[in-house]
């Protein structure tokens, strides 16, 4: 698809040739920005299913700064698309958009404009000139016409727009917000979503959230990522990073992508700006965000709320600028975590209903008058089946960003039975800050044998595989591989059958690390444990100790490593119970 190329059907002088569906109505959806376009997008299905008595065509407007990525994302889709310059020649019956700034060729058919974010609470740059403009608020050709028609989410915003523009004056239509109500929508799925994103049960999951800009979070703190990632362990917390289309759509994905290289390997996860950004706030547990809509959302949902930054373009008297004193701050010259741990156990799930409240009005009720909204304006009636209430976002792909290279602190203490209690941290390696030992508290560099940075995993201390559970013997065979193609290890662990571990130390000796309960632990544990042990003289022989790490509490029990005599008995009575026979078969 060629951002000029025309096409001849379903629309046009000469469609009725080519065409299947002899529709009654035509209906073109603008496609200006990465961002206007998702907002149609998630819309317009929910309006006009199962009515083939309405044509949708998009038609591409290339003027905006922002217009990288709308034709591959019409394209991913299966849209119908015409140039922006063939609009002038059809005679479509209503045009909507999610962009206020499309310039509409003269005509009689109405325009509906749906807004892209929350409200209209940000000045722009204004692109027929140097100055700004109110986001949301359409070009004067169409007020003066009276062809516009705006939705909005609030009765408050149809005054606010009043002073902004008197041309607004009964051109707007209280609708609601239909992306908060398929939020609300999709609170079901949230632990699906988790699970999809790879957020372990007892994890916290916190959503860097980012608008565009200079002032943005991003623009003015674009190390916040690695910084938490730094600083929060991985056993305990994962971020996400939501960025505003602008900011992939003007800069570039590789660009974006180089940017954040160290935070990604760290396993930060990056969340696509077309779709997955619902479904990743649904999924949190704390936002850090600005004075962009989805910060707002996060409010919205009940969830804590931390601004990194505030721009000076949120406009005063409005919701999202009230959110500015509502919120905490995270202050970037303190430690993160106490900071995050804070605003968690002060927060309240109704601590922003007044600000909320400012914005968003009829809940569950924008697609019913949405959908009002057009038909009336089509001269259509509705069809009979339209009961569609709002649906749930669809779970996201697997998201499998991990860190490769952990920096593991483990801290041992004696319970009172004098049983040792091993504390496990462990931080993204890369990113890792200082690392003082104590008497009974220390560090090590613990690599998968998957990471590509040489310089990592010849200084590790703890070399894992995690890629194939092996049986005993195997594992053996396994770890003493691996340490002899690591000569700097000290350690290589396994995962192996049963839901134990073969950990194998440097001297020759192989130790078995299982537990008394589901799941068994990661190599990684196993290994930290075992390291633990060695650091402080203890046996690894039939040793038992309780390893805590994130909020998993497991009681680890040491044993050998069947010799390989042993291991053809096992195998021969796994066979033999396969096969339903006795085990001396």
């Amino acid at each position: 698809m060629d951002s000029d190329e025309r096409i001849l059907v379903p629309v046009g002088p000469a469609a009725a040739r080519w065409r299947t569906f002899g529709a009654e109505r035509t209906v073109v959806a603008a496609a200006r920005t990465v961002t206007s376009l998702v907002r149609v997008l998630d819309v317009m299905p929910e309006i006009v299913h199962d009515d083939p008595r309405i044509t949708v065509v998009f038609a591409y407007d290339p003027t905006s700064a922002f217009n990288n990525g709308v034709l591959d994302l019409l394209r991913s889709r299966g849209c119908r698309t015409l140039p922006w310059s063939q609009l002038a020649e059809i005679t479509p019956d209503l045009l909507i958009s999610a962009s206020e700034n499309v310039k509409v060729p003269p005509g009689d058919y109405p325009v509906v404009v749906l807004p892209h974010g929350v409200g209209f609470h940000k000045q722009v740059p204004d692109s027929a000139g140097p100055g700004t403009r109110l986001s949301g608020l359409v070009h004067d050709d169409l007020l003066t016409a009276r062809r516009a028609w705006l939705a909005i989410s609030h009765p408050d915003q149809e005054s606010q727009l009043a002073v902004a523009h008197p041309g607004t004056v009964g051109r707007t239509v209280l609708v609601g917000d239909p992306c908060l109500d398929r939020l609300r929508a999709s609170a079901r799925w949230r632990e699906r979503y988790r699970a999809a994103l790879g957020v372990a049960p007892g994890t916290h999951l916190v959503l860097v959230s980012s608008t565009w800009g200079e002032e943005s979070l991003a623009g003015s703190w674009p190390g916040l990522p690695a910084d938490l990632l730094a600083q929060l362990p991985t056993d305990e917390y994962r971020v996400a990073l939501v960025l505003h289309p602008n900011v992939w759509s003007g800069h570039g994905d590789w660009q974006v992508r180089v940017m954040q290289r160290t935070a990604l390997e760290a396993g930060l996860i990056a969340v696509d700006p077309t779709d997955g950004w619902q479904q990743a706030l649904v999924a949190s547990d704390l936002v850090i965000g600005d004075h962009g809509s989805v910060t707002l959302y996060g409010a919205a949902l009940g969830r804590p709320v931390l601004l990194g930054a505030f721009g000076s373009e949120a406009v005063p008297g409005t919701a999202g600028y009230a959110l500015r004193s509502a919120a905490g701050r995270l202050e970037a010259g303190c430690p993160l975590l106490p900071q995050l741990r804070a605003a968690a156990a002060d927060h309240r799930r109704d601590r922003f209903a007044s600000v909320t409240a400012a914005a968003f009005a009829e809940p569950g009720q924008a697609l019913p008058k949405l959908r009002e909204l057009v038909y009336g304006l089509l001269d259509l009636p509705q069809p009979k089946h339209t009961g569609r209430g709002p649906r749930a976002f669809p779970i996201p792909a697997l998201d499998t960003a991990r860190a490769r290279s952990l920096m593991v602190h483990t801290s041992v203490a004696r319970d009172p039975e004098g049983e040792a209690r091993i504390e496990v941290h462990r931080f993204p390696a890369a990113l890792a800050g200082e690392t003082a030992e104590g008497e009974s508290a220390f560090w090590h560099l613990a690599c998968d044998v998957d990471e590509p940075d040489t310089r990592l995993v010849e200084s590790a201390t703890v070399i894992c595989s995690g890629s194939e559970v092996l049986t005993a013997e195997a594992g053996r065979q396994r770890v003493s591989a691996l340490l002899a193609d690591f000569p700097g290890a000290r350690i290589a662990a396994v995962p192996g059958e049963d839901g134990r571990c073969v950990v194998g130390v440097r001297d020759g000796r192989a130790v078995s690390v299982g537990t008394t309960q589901e799941p068994g632990p990661d190599p990684g544990t196993a290994a930290a444990a075992v390291y633990a042990c060695l650091r402080l003289g203890m046996p690894l022989d039939s040793a038992a100790m309780t390893v805590v790490h994130g909020t998993r509490r497991q009681r680890l029990l040491f044993g050998p490593v069947p010799p390989p005599g042993d291991q053809s008995t096992l195998s021969r009575a796994r066979t033999a119970a396969a096969r339903g026979l006795p085990p001396s078969s």
